[in-house]
């Protein structure tokens, strides 16, 4: 089978940037399109949209070694390149249903590109999608629009991603499993020679299926770690109400059983991001239409909603009435690693302090430029972490930054008001600031932990 060196990739967040620089970086030859011109100028001078390690460095060298282009053009994309990936978003309605007005306007392009070239052209979609999707949704509208046959003139595939936000170069650099959905079997076969080609160097697995089984597996897969989160935040509040007992601990030694294993199994203040949440949302909304029973998943996404607001009831515990004194936040983005505040805790957080009346200080390494945009001057904005703690009365660790990890019992009594300490996400040893007379309390730890 001859090598594929150029491919397109269609919507340019963050699934689709990512995956752009990392196949350029390979050497294959990548056009991007998005319709959003003022994105595709920013890319095209080396400027990304969002943080993540090593984006920008790539994203250049890309440009420079003449791999990747960014274009608003689907003809040119597709008329030059023989595998198109699909990476567009697919958000929620406000019934928690997934909308995909933008697949199916992406299918509608695809389909009018495709009329005009005459070669055997592969569509592969990468974005989230209900089961069904691909063969009742995008097959038809690019056969409707290209006048082309599907498995004929034209290929289809369903590939899902499993990228981890703040680390996905790392996860496009070794997979740990290559799904490929497959209208039929020249249309996988294209697909995984291509992948071969990449991954040349590593054995990855490769699991072919029907597309309905692939679209499913990013939901099963999604909905899987977001049980296991709300799970051990569940045992969390169990362990809170209990003497001497550390939901740590209970996690550390479960999760040396090889059945359960310890990934995403530490407790905090809930899952945040662009996919648990949605993905839960929008399987619960299609089991119903199905008539399947969701009720495992509405408790998961239950436990998720309540929790943020923990970091609040934590912090009145420790200092009482909030109202006109100041707290710090500490941490906005919803995981460390990556600038995005796509439902994160910290918001919630915010919102529910700002509505008691509190004086909020913020500080994150690399998402202050977001929540300035969402709250202008109804926050002060900390330079760093000790501007952020200086004169504060409850400091709340909501992101798990390493830099947040540093800090001393000393250095909180040195700069705050009355150090009073949320450990949202379990970044320091409780003997700590028991020691150092501090007041502190944290997702999972019994009572007798705090000091009042």
């Amino acid at each position: 089978m001859m090598k594929i060196k150029n491919v397109s990739i269609i919507g340019l967040g963050y699934v689709g940037l990512t995956m752009a620089v990392f196949l350029a970086s390979k050497g294959v030859r990548v056009i991007g399109v998005d319709v959003d011109k003022e994105k595709i100028e920013k890319l095209s001078r080396g400027i990304p949209t969002f943080y993540e390690e090593k984006l920008e460095y790539l994203l250049n060298e890309g440009i420079r070694e003449n791999t990747l282009e960014f274009t608003d053009s689907y003809e040119y994309a597709i008329s030059n390149t023989s595998i198109t990936f699909v990476t567009v978003g697919t958000p929620l309605r406000e019934d928690g249903s997934i909308d995909l007005s933008y697949i199916e306007e992406a299918s509608t392009s695809i389909g009018k590109a495709l009329k005009k070239k005459n070669s055997y052209h592969l569509v592969v979609i990468r974005s989230t999608v209900i089961p069904g999707t691909c063969l009742y949704s995008v097959k038809n509208i690019i056969e409707e629009f290209s006048r082309k046959k599907a498995g004929i003139e034209w290929g289809l595939c369903m590939n899902p991603e499993f990228l981890k936000e703040g680390s996905a170069l790392r996860d496009l650099s070794k997979p740990a499993r290559i799904i490929i959905g497959e209208y039929d079997k020249k249309s996988g076969d294209i697909l995984e020679e291509f992948y071969r080609q990449i991954y040349s160097d590593v054995e990855i697995p490769i699991l072919r299926t029907s597309l309905s089984t692939a679209e499913m597996i990013k939901y099963a897969n999604n909905a899987f770690l977001a049980t296991k989160i709300s799970f051990i935040n569940s045992i969390a509040d169990i362990c809170e109400k209990i003497e001497g007992c550390d939901v740590v601990e209970v996690a550390k030694a479960i999760g040396l059983d090889f059945r359960i294993s310890p990934l995403f199994l530490r407790a905090g203040l809930g899952y945040g991001g662009s996919c648990f949440s949605k993905d839960i949302k929008a399987l619960i909304e299609f089991a119903k239409e199905v008539e399947a029973c969701p009720i495992l998943f509405e408790s998961v996404d239950q436990v998720n909603q309540r929790q943020p607001l923990k970091a609040v009831k934590f912090c009145e515990q420790l200092i009482g009435n909030v109202k006109g004194r100041r707290i710090a936040v500490l941490g906005l983005a919803f995981k460390p690693g990556t600038d995005d505040i796509r439902e994160a805790p910290s918001l919630k957080i915010i919102n529910e302090l700002l509505k008691r009346g509190a004086n909020v200080v913020v500080y994150d390494p690399v998402a202050m430029e977001k929540v300035k945009r969402l709250y202008g001057e109804e926050l002060v904005y900390a330079s760093n972490v000790l501007e952020c703690i200086a004169g504060a009365e409850c400091a709340l660790i909501i992101t798990e930054w390493n830099e947040f990890k540093k800090i001393t019992p000393q250095i909180f009594k040195e700069y705050m008001r009355t150090p009073a300490i949320v450990d949202g996400r379990r970044i320091f040893n409780p003997e700590d600031f028991m020691k150092a007379g501090v007041k502190y309390m944290a997702i999972g730890l019994g009572f007798n932990y705090s000091t009042r």
